[in-house]
């Protein structure tokens, strides 16, 4: 009966050890479509003209831009608006040639996660680069204003209310789970 209880008890070690690896790779699957979703997203121009207030506050970042910091505020466009004096700006600024770049290196961490299934050590780069990813996102919490509710009067402000700008950002539940 000890035996038979012994092989019973390794058997469900063995399956949970199984399912383990197999839980894994599900995750790399899932960042591979989630990286490769939100670094495509970056090819579009209202996306890229999105992530301008993050970009050029950041002083790990804001070199990659050609304009000063706070004259981005100046020509912000609306989710699917064109104007052709903006968008000029925003192509001098190399706001959009930024957000290309910015979408490649994020889908290659996402491919490079995802090829840790066959390939542990490239996975572990991929997984790397990811995390240094996630600290430049988090990054946004300090180095830009408009992340916070700003104070205009209803006593609701500051920390912890985040602005629409980040609230709805895909990528900030990945980072936080």
């Amino acid at each position: 009966m000890k035996t038979k209880l012994q092989k019973l008890f390794l058997a469900a070690l063995t399956l949970a050890a199984s399912s383990q690896k197999l839980g894994i790779n599900l995750i790399r699957v899932a960042i591979l479509v989630i990286f490769v979703w939100i670094g495509g997203l970056k090819f579009w121009n209202y996306e890229a003209e999105g992530i301008v207030p993050f970009v050029a506050n950041s002083p790990f970042m804001s070199f990659f831009y050609d304009k000063p910091a706070p004259e981005y505020k100046e020509y912000k466009l609306k989710e699917g608006e064109f104007d052709e004096a903006k968008h000029r700006w925003h192509v001098e600024n190399n706001t959009y040639g930024f957000s290309r770049g910015l979408g490649i290196l994020i889908m290659a961490i996402g491919i490079l996660t995802f090829l840790g299934i066959f390939f542990p050590k490239i996975g572990l780069a991929g997984a790397a680069l990811a995390v240094i990813m996630t600290v430049g996102t988090l990054s946004f919490l300090v180095t830009t204003p408009e992340v916070w509710v700003p104070d205009l009067g209803s006593g609701e402000h500051g920390f912890p209310l985040l602005t629409k700008s980040l609230r709805i950002s895909p990528k900030l539940p990945n980072i936080v789970s």
